[in-house]
Order: C-alpha cells, then sequence, then structure tokens
C-alpha cells in the first residue's frame, strides 16, 4: 500500500526531532510530509535534517489549514495524518494499516485518558462529543477529536471545501465520512506527554469545542438535532395553554403559548431546510462536471 504521512506543525522542534528519525527508518518506503505552518523556531531545520519534505506557510494559518495543504501536496494513496508534537508513536501507524486492509475509509487512533488534570478536563469534553456524535450516527465513536488517523486520500479530498482552518478538522471530517456512507473504524493506542508548549488555549480552546458540539448536529443530521428542539418548545407551549386555561371555563391562546406554539414550528421549518442543505453538501463529487 502506497501512504503518505502528513504531520502538521507550528514550532515543534522538540517532537519533530523525537518522531522523525524513528518513522524515516521504520518506513523507507512511504512520503513523509510536514507542513510547517508559519514556524519561528527549527522546525525546518529538523525536517531537512532528516530529508523529509516540507510544505511551508509564509505566516500561521492553522492546524486544520496545514491538514489541507498536507492533503493536495500528498502523492500516496492513503494519507496517515499524526501530531508534530511527539504524543503519537510512529509503530501505531501498523495498526493503522491493517484496519485499512479490512476495507475502511478512515481509521482513527483512539486515544485513552493519561489521568492528569488537563488531560481529564479534556477526556470529558471528548467523551461528550463522542457520545453526542455516536448517537447522531447510530453507532460506537471511541475517539471523535484525534488527530491520528488514516484516510483514503481522494475520498478526503473531496471534503476540503467543509474543513475548518482551525483545530476542529478531526471532528469535521470523521462526521463528513459517516455522513457520506463511507466506512470508519477505530483502533486503540496510546499516547504519552507532548514535548514542547502546547497551542491550546483552555478558555479561548474551551468555547471553540463547546461550539463543535452544535457543529456536529449540523454536520450530519440537521434535522436529529432540531425536531426534539421543536418539539420541546411547542410541548411548553401546549401545556402553558392548559395551565392557563384549566378551571377558567374558556379556552383561549394565551401570547405565551401561541409564541412557544410558533417557535417550535420555525425551529422545524429550519431544521427541514438545514437538512436539505445538508444533503447538497454532500452530493457525490464524481458527479460533478
Amino acid at each position: 500500500m502506497k501512504f503518505s504521512i502528513v504531520i502538521p506543525a507550528k514550532d515543534e522542534e522538540q517532537g519533530l526531532a523525537a518522531t522523525l528519525p524513528k518513522l524515516v527508518s521504520s518506513y523507507p518506503d512511504a512520503e513523509v510530509i510536514v507542513v510547517n505552518d508559519g514556524s519561528s523556531d527549527g522546525t525546518v531545520a529538523v525536517c531537512e535534517a532528516n530529508g523529509v519534505r516540507v510544505v511551508s506557510h509564509p505566516y500561521s494559518k492553522g492546524n486544520g489549514a496545514a491538514i489541507k495543504s498536507g492533503a493536495r501536496a500528498a502523492r500516496g494513496e492513503y494519507i496517515v495524518f499524526m501530531d508534530g508534537d511527539g504524543q503519537h508513536d510512529p509503530a501505531d501507524i501498523e495498526k493503522l494499516l491493517y484496519k485499512v486492509e479490512e476495507g475502511y475509509d478512515m481509521v482513527v487512533g483512539a486515544r485513552g485518558s493519561r489521568g492528569d488534570q488537563a488531560s481529564l478536563a479534556r477526556w470529558s469534553a471528548n467523551s461528550l462529543y463522542n457520545w453526542l456524535a455516536g448517537w447522531m450516527v447510530n453507532r460506537r465513536i471511541d475517539d471523535l477529536t484525534s488527530g491520528f488517523r488514516i484516510v483514503h486520500r481522494e475520498k478526503f479530498l473531496g471534503f476540503l471545501y467543509l474543513l475548518p482552518n482551525g483545530f476542529s478538522y478531526p471532528t469535521t471530517s470523521t462526521m463528513a465520512f459517516f455522513r457520506a456512507g463511507y466506512s470508519v473504524g477505530f483502533v486503540p493506542i496510546k499516547v504519552t506527554q507532548r514535548l514542547g508548549k502546547s497551542h491550546i488555549n483552555m478558555v479561548r480552546d474551551g468555547v471553540r469545542f463547546f461550539l463543535i458540539i452544535f457543529k456536529i448536529g449540523t454536520l450530519y443530521s440537521p434535522l436529529k438535532v432540531y425536531f426534539p428542539a421543536s418539539v420541546a418548545v411547542a410541548g411548553f407551549g401546549v401545556m402553558n395553554y392548559l395551565f392557563a386555561n384549566i378551571g377558567q371555563g374558556t379556552w383561549h391562546f394565551t401570547n405565551m403559548s401561541t409564541l412557544l406554539l410558533l417557535s417550535g414550528m420555525v425551529i422545524f421549518l429550519i431544521g427541514l431546510l438545514s437538512e436539505q442543505l445538508t444533503n447538497l453538501q454532500y452530493r457525490d463529487t464524481a458527479d460533478d462536471p
């Protein structure tokens, strides 16, 4: 199997110095591409010393933008994405390759919990994402946000227009593959403490990850989110109507019950429209002129 290894990197000199020699020695026939996302340290020098291909951004565009640049530059039938901070073990690539040979279009390396405070908070958030995404697709999802994965290159390229330039590309790509009817699998991996300074801000990225919860629904089946919300709002309207009129002798709609019933109807119609727009997003690009 011909595959490429794409590593997005911004100031990841330490992690790449530990990872690249293992990759080059373990997979001499694989194409290794490091996307330098506006690094100011010795990232490029480490890549050159290990003889791997470098694609450089003139300034930092984001992790997702680096992933897209790497995918466009890759030549392999499959692409392995992994982080450049030293958390991922190159030996685990074998697990992804074995799973792909079973017929999967995307295989994600599912992480465990390391148990420290920062990891506990992140693990809790990831567990919520996994549960919500699993409910949306009616399948168990072990790790929605892992950056260690292998994808079929041509199929992945068909979704580049959906991917954000920030850190949520794993969520977007996973849900896109599920929505398109492609096969997605998971294999357990172990991660180690990252080398170098993390680029994630707990406050800023905490809000961003919270928004991912809503994005998950719109990526897969918006109506599955909007319909329960519309029923709940309209249900409050019915309850308000009943409580306001029981024992009064006359039955009439109050302003609040009318507002709630109309709001429920509007939410349902928005969900219905979003569902149709989502169907257009996932049209088969191979049929495009």
